[in-house]
């Protein structure tokens, strides 16, 4: 694993480096300026720049478990991903707020299936996952206990999305700036099977392929 690190920045070095070395020196010497905050998934299958092939500074990235924005808690305890929210919004002022949630999620599955709550270790696990019990229920509303599983975990997963949206909301330096229009604020779902986006409309409450906004804009 080690060798196969310093290769990989080796190359990394002498090839990505080097194709965008002026925007890498320019970052350093002037700082970051990013597009957007991204919010998703630690999951290993899903990297962020790659699958929106996005040049370095675009992105102001936090991953978690789920993909999960806890709702805003004005204390002063230690909450990482709200941090990384009022970082991006309030001091690199970004535009745009993406929660990108991907199918086949382990913390969905195991929201369901509970897989967490027996085991001593995952104690903080457990409790991260109640942010999820919410998406969890509605889907069960929708589909039944005796749904197909995958199909319910589908559903989980979307469901979740437009649920950690309505948590951002309760930030108040999101939802003032969501209110005069100087954020907008996306939900999406990456399929890991075939590499497609989708994005949420919220004036139909529907997911649609995100390729088509791009035909919307060409009309």
């Amino acid at each position: 694993m080690q060798d196969a690190i310093i290769k990989g920045n080796e190359l990394f070095q002498k090839s990505f480096f080097k194709a965008y070395e002026k925007e890498f020196l320019q970052l350093a010497d002037k700082g970051q300026v990013p597009k957007a905050l991204y919010i998703g998934c630690s999951d290993s299958r899903v990297l962020p720049n790659l699958i929106t092939q996005s040049p370095p500074g675009d992105l102001f990235v936090v991953r978690n478990v789920g993909n999960f924005v806890a709702p805003y808690k004005p204390d002063e305890d230690f909450h990482s991903t709200a941090s990384a929210i009022e970082y991006a919004v309030s001091v690199l002022e970004v535009k745009n707020i993406i929660v990108c949630g991907h199918t086949k999620c382990g913390a969905i599955e195991a929201i369901h299936e509970k897989s967490c709550d027996n085991n001593p270790e995952l104690v903080h696990t457990k409790t991260w996952l109640t942010l999820g019990e919410s998406a969890k229920s509605q889907a069960i509303l929708a589909l039944g206990l005796k749904a197909d599983r995958e199909v319910l975990y589908r559903l989980t997963e979307k469901l979740s999305v437009v649920s950690q949206l309505e948590n951002l909301l309760t930030y108040p330096s999101v939802k003032k700036r969501v209110d005069i229009g100087e954020i907008a604020i996306h939900g999406w779902i990456y399929d890991i099977e075939n590499g497609e986006i989708e994005y949420y409309d919220p004036e139909i409450s529907q997911f649609l392929p995100l390729s088509s906004l791009k035909v919307e804009e060409e009309l």
